[in-house]
């Protein structure tokens, strides 16, 4: 009999046999798990010694993750400050670069506005150049319109003539369009004096040969243009020297007048027998430098046979003019006596002047002592006289 649980069983009792099953079971399952401790314990001894040596690592690794957290702390530290350092000298470098560039800017931009006006003036230059060139474009080809014609290229080289004598000589010395005896007018005729008498000059302008000799490219072209040149000088001067050279009326020769330095270089380069020719009939070609030149002489030759002309007159004019210097002279003369005796007169008032004087101090002073006699007013006359 046994009694579980405040009730009593049998040996044989099912529930009494499970129940000691169970327990038997129970502690064969005990005694198994202390000799597998016991078997554990001893096999875990090198285990616990390894598990002591990695926990001694383990205390190391942590001591050293201690350091290294104080090294990167002092390193993060470091860093932070170095950043600060490096974030002010920017801060610094970049304000001194952009103030650099500002005063650049501000100098550029006062230097580029300087330029601009600089530019814009010269720009203004440059418009009024352009005017003028257009103007002178036009002006040009106003006168190649009117060189073209050889009417308007006659009247051209008359008024640049006339422009010429008028600045050169008086208005009574030329007479511009003069008609000669045999009917020819002339486009100047100068009154110079006898002799040589007066002069004929008469404008030409072989603009035609000149301007085929400077287009002239091949030599044959070159060849008929410096004909043509010969024919048309050579013609103007035969012209000039049949109308304009009349014996007894006008001087033994005259002046051809080329209105272009061009031309005139052109054949005292180039044709010097033209010249030559010019000079055997006593026809001598000028130009607007070389006319005025000739001019100014013929103005020295008008005023030598002026001066002459006048040389009675200038006589009688001198002897009138010693004649009155001679009336100077001797009124000044006489002025010279009337000042010589003023100064004597005056050095007399001067001398009673002083006696006078003396003689009011003595009557200041009280001196009444006997005085010595005064001289009569006839020996002060006598005396001043002397």
């Amino acid at each position: 009999m046994i009694e579980i649980a405040g009730q009593t069983y049998q040996w044989n009792d099912p529930l009494v046999v499970i129940i000691g099953g169970a327990s038997l079971v129970v502690l064969v399952f005990f005694l198994l798990i202390l000799r597998a401790a016991g078997q554990s314990a001893k096999a875990a001894e090198p285990l616990m010694r390894e598990m002591g040596w990695l926990g001694q690592r383990v205390q190391n690794l942590s001591e050293g993750q201690e350091r290294l957290a104080g090294g990167l702390h002092h390193v993060s530290e470091t860093q932070a400050h170095s950043q600060t350092a490096m974030l002010q000298l920017m801060e610094k470098r970049l304000s001194e670069v952009q103030r650099g560039m500002t005063e650049s800017l501000q100098g550029t931009s006062t230097r580029t506005a300087r330029s601009l006006g600089e530019l814009q003036q010269r720009l203004e230059t440059i418009d009024k150049a352009q005017a003028n060139i257009e103007k002178l474009s036009g002006n040009v080809l106003g006168l190649q319109d009117i060189l073209s014609n050889k009417q308007t290229r006659g009247a051209f080289g008359e008024i640049q003539l006339n422009d010429i004598v008028h600045k050169a000589l008086p208005p009574d010395a030329y007479t511009m369009q003069a008609t000669l005896s045999n009917g020819k007018r002339a486009d100047c005729l100068i009154h110079l004096p006898n002799p040589p008498g007066p002069i004929v000059i008469d404008s030409k302008f072989p603009l035609e040969a000149y301007e085929a000799l400077r287009r002239a490219g091949s030599p044959s072209e070159q060849t008929e243009a410096a004909r043509f040149m010969r024919v048309s000088v050579r013609a103007h001067i035969k012209a000039i020297a049949e109308k304009y050279i009349l014996e007894g009326e006008t001087a033994d020769g005259a002046l051809m007048f080329l209105p272009s330095e061009a031309v005139y270089a052109e054949l005292h380069a180039n044709f010097p027998e033209l010249v030559r020719d010019g000079f055997s009939a006593k026809v001598w070609i000028v130009s607007p430098t070389t006319c005025m030149a000739t001019l100014n002489t013929m103005r020295a030759v008008l005023k030598d046979a002026r001066m002459r002309e006048q040389a009675g007159a200038i006589r009688a004019t001198l002897r009138l003019l010693h004649r009155d210097v001679e009336l100077v002279v001797g009124r000044v003369e006489k002025l010279n006596t009337h000042f010589n005796q003023a100064r004597i007169d005056l050095d007399g008032i001067g001398t009673a002047a002083e006696r006078a004087g003396k003689r009011a101090a003595r009557l200041d002073n009280f001196d009444f002592e006997e005085l010595s006699p005064e001289p009569t007013p006839a020996a002060i006359t006598g005396q001043t006289a002397t």
